[in-house]
């Protein structure tokens, strides 16, 4: 009798210390469960009873409609070509993005005179505020007065100026190469985190085993930045995603759809449609689509799991 009381005893004294613990821990961890409670949770859980409600132009909600919203979202005739232009924009500028900041960082990785110089100067389009960034961008590529246009004017690419930002797939096109040029310094530096993680010891045994350089970069290097590239590549799927400024400069002079992704279309039925229940229904399937993206990625790519 004395054996099967013992294993309880053990679970209840565990059971007692891990609350404990956790009440311990509340007063340093509670301000940030606030926090996300205050800034994620309920902004989040008053959306999706926003989706559900017929709310008139002046916000005034009306009454419960059930689903009747996401309804209206997906017999949209615009949302093939929207969803087609957000898989197109986050795919093209991730991908690109991270080819380039495997080989931006392992130039940095290199010693070379003025390193340290280099290494600033590229986190500068990063620390730069984005809206200013591509209002540049946007300016430059004014077909009247742009300096873009300008040049391409005097070296003979273009007989006059081009408006890039008044049709839908230049304007895209000068978007994604924005976004790529805003998103490479963090992708760079978290890539050259990876590297300078990695022991000296493991490329001196690859060089032994008769490696070259390109065996060396893709079966040893490339595995050891499993993590380093998860994280990056994560975060610029939900940022790219989710971001508007630059779409919004960029494109927001182009009318109808043709070069809007979902989050610039959210915006645009809020602000100009004034739907603020549409609006709130297209952020939950965004939402939903940005969890799918997520949770696939982590599932297929393991981040954790041990090289």
């Amino acid at each position: 009798m004395s054996v099967t009381l013992v294993p309880k005893r053990v679970s209840r004294r565990k059971s007692a210390q891990e609350g404990g613990s956790f009440l311990a821990a509340l007063p340093w961890v509670g301000p940030a469960l606030l926090l996300i409670l205050a800034i994620v949770v309920f902004p989040a859980g008053y959306m999706i009873y926003n989706s559900t409600r017929k709310i008139s132009q002046v916000g005034t909600d009306l009454k419960g409609v059930g689903f009747d919203n996401f309804a209206k979202v997906f017999s949209d005739p615009n949302l093939p070509r929207i969803l087609l232009n957000t898989v197109v924009w986050v795919v093209v500028v991730v991908t690109v993005t991270v080819v380039l900041s495997l080989v931006l960082a392992q130039f940095l990785n290199k010693p070379f005179p003025g390193r340290t110089l280099v290494r600033m100067a590229v986190i500068v389009p990063w620390a730069a505020s984005v809206v200013m960034t591509t209002t540049v961008f946007y300016y430059a590529a004014e077909p009247n007065y742009g300096i873009l246009n300008k040049f391409l004017t005097d070296v003979g690419v273009l007989d006059e100026g081009f408006g890039f930002t008044k049709n839908a797939v230049p304007a895209m096109s000068m978007a994604i190469v924005i976004a790529i040029f805003v998103s490479i310094p963090f992708t760079t530096y978290t890539i050259l985190a990876g590297l300078q993680a990695i022991p000296n010891e493991t490329l001196e045994a690859a060089k032994m085993d008769g490696a070259n350089r390109w065996g060396t970069y893709f079966l040893v290097i490339l595995p050891q930045l499993r993590g380093s590239l998860a994280v990056a590549v994560l975060i610029n799927i939900i940022n790219v995603f989710n971001n508007l400024p630059i779409l919004k400069i960029i494109t927001g002079s182009i009318p109808g759809y043709s070069a809007d992704t979902l989050m610039t279309y959210i915006f645009k039925v809020l602000q100009f449609d004034r739907r603020l229940d549409i609006s709130s229904a297209l952020s939950v399937v965004n939402f939903a689509i940005v969890l799918v993206i997520v949770a696939i990625y982590v599932k297929t790519v393991k981040p954790m799991k041990e090289v």
